[in-house]
């Protein structure tokens, strides 16, 4: 054998990517079967520590892959540390395989590389997951394919709804997908009993991304255009939501910022499909399977999430007075001022005055906000150092702002407060160190975005308390 007939091996560079799985392409059949049997393979160990360790273990936390045992384990408790330190030990490698197995998957069908940074978004994995599994593998020199039927027949419907009129082709792509995500809103909020992952990332992503593969689909869109369209349909789904009497205002606004975040986003991968003539032929059939999937992963969510974490939120202040006189203004107090303040004015439930019915434990404290009571079973006295209750009733956190009279899902065990305390401590100086404190769960999803809203408003319903606490506390006796 000549020397020239032999092999050439690839430097040892190549070697090392291949081996890392950082170069080379992958098919959809073999992705669809490496990714399920990985997913196998990572549950059944989760499932195995998590039940070494006493712990619950559902499909959910793959929705959710990242949480605070993977965030914080340095800072919990020692048990906490180890089960949270060995999960991420685990997940790492798994994390790895996803994304190079990923970007193999995306290099084969030719999509951006970019594009991999969904892998990391919950519930929108799993929609990339099945776009993925869809998308034909396209080499490099290959010329477009022939058109399949269904994109033939996608695109003679939309020629005939809307002819060459852009402007009806940017409405048609607005109405249509938002007619879909209100669709999914509903199945999730007054069927399924969630506002989760499914109902504030998947359904905004999904319909930015219908949006841009509608407007489209017939002609090829800009960034900005498709941009544009992913944004305004979701403006569409809020009209909606509002007409309809589905939602109030305020929890549309709440909601937006993370909602056109990932329309835009969603935008954006539609561009991508549509400016690529392959990508742009198997759209529709892409489309189509994200919209039959998302009701299955909006049900998977329901049916496995788990129980909210206790948050504890505290507020304190500094009164002019001995803590004798600040206890008598804790347990009840007078009527408040109406509020000035933007946020309670716009619904958000705020305290008006307190009642007590008996004395130490046992006694019922009763603070009447503008939507109701809480009842707050007095669970210890130690006057005048601390009173802390339990609460066995409450009113609906906010009252919605709609040209309608709704109440909606949420408004029920959502955003449940489960205790609460006040603590007196006497400073040197004579004046009271008075600090409130409320321990509550929130169901809403993603947490992590929603509890920002509801410790920020927790935070400023205390300060309302607290502050007038102070003011009676230091305008004396007379003034209680």
């Amino acid at each position: 054998m000549r020397p020239d007939d032999r092999v050439r091996r690839p430097p040892a560079a190549e070697r090392i990517k291949r081996f890392l799985l950082l170069t080379g392409t992958l098919g959809r059949s073999r992705y669809l079967l490496i990714g399920v049997l990985f997913m196998i393979a990572k549950y059944a160990l989760d499932s195995a520590v998590a039940h070494g360790f006493g712990r619950p273990w559902s499909p959910y936390h793959y929705l959710v892959w990242f949480d605070r045992s993977s965030a914080l384990g340095a800072d919990l408790l020692h048990g906490d540390r180890r089960f949270g330190l060995i999960m991420l030990g685990i997940a790492l490698p798994f994390i790895w395989i996803g994304v190079t197995l990923t970007l193999q998957r995306l290099r084969d069908a030719q999509l951006p590389l970019r594009a991999v940074i969904l892998f990391f978004l919950p519930m929108v994995n799993l929609l990339m997951f099945v776009g993925l599994c869809l998308a034909p593998s396209r080499p490099l020199d290959s010329s477009p394919p022939p058109e399949t039927a269904l994109a033939r027949r996608a695109r003679e419907a939309h020629q005939k709804v809307i002819g060459e009129n852009d402007l009806a082709a940017f409405l048609l792509a607005c109405v249509v997908s938002a007619v879909f995500t209100v669709g999914f809103v509903i199945l999730s909020v007054f069927v399924l009993r969630s506002y989760g992952f499914g109902a504030f990332v998947a359904a905004p992503f999904v319909q930015g991304l219908l949006a841009a593969g509608l407007y489209g689909i017939r002609r090829r869109r800009t960034v900005r255009q498709c941009f544009w369209v992913a944004v305004a349909s979701l403006a569409t789904s809020g009209v909606a939501l509002l007409v309809f009497a589905i939602e109030g205002v305020i929890c549309l606004l709440m909601a937006s910022p993370i909602a056109f975040a990932l329309a835009a986003l969603g935008g954006r991968v539609g561009y991508a499909l549509q400016c690529r003539p392959w990508a742009n032929d198997s759209a529709p059939a892409m489309m189509l399977a994200l919209v039959v999937v998302m009701p299955s992963l909006l049900a998977a969510e329901s049916a496995t999430a788990p129980d909210p974490a206790i948050r504890e939120v505290r507020t304190e202040v500094v009164v002019n007075a001995p803590p004798e006189r600040v206890w008598a203004n804790v347990i009840a107090f007078p009527p408040l001022a109406e509020p000035t303040e933007l946020l309670f004015r716009t619904g958000i439930a705020y305290p008006k005055r307190a009642e007590i019915r008996g004395r130490g434990v046992g006694a019922v404290r009763y603070c009447v906000f503008s939507t109701g009571a809480f009842v707050e079973p007095i669970d210890a006295w130690d006057e005048p150092h601390r009173l802390a209750f339990r609460v066995t009733d409450q009113p609906p956190p906010m009252k919605e702002l709609s040209p309608f009279d709704i109440h909606a899902p949420h408004l029920d065990n959502f955003l449940v407060s489960r205790r609460g305390q006040f603590r007196l401590e006497r400073l040197p100086d004579g004046r009271t160190l008075l600090e409130g404190t409320t321990w509550y769960t929130n169901r809403m999803w993603p947490a992590a975005y929603w509890n920002l809203w509801s410790d920020a408003i927790i935070h400023r319903i205390h300060r309302r308390v607290l502050d007038h606490v102070r003011t009676l506390a230091e305008a004396g006796p007379g003034h209680s």
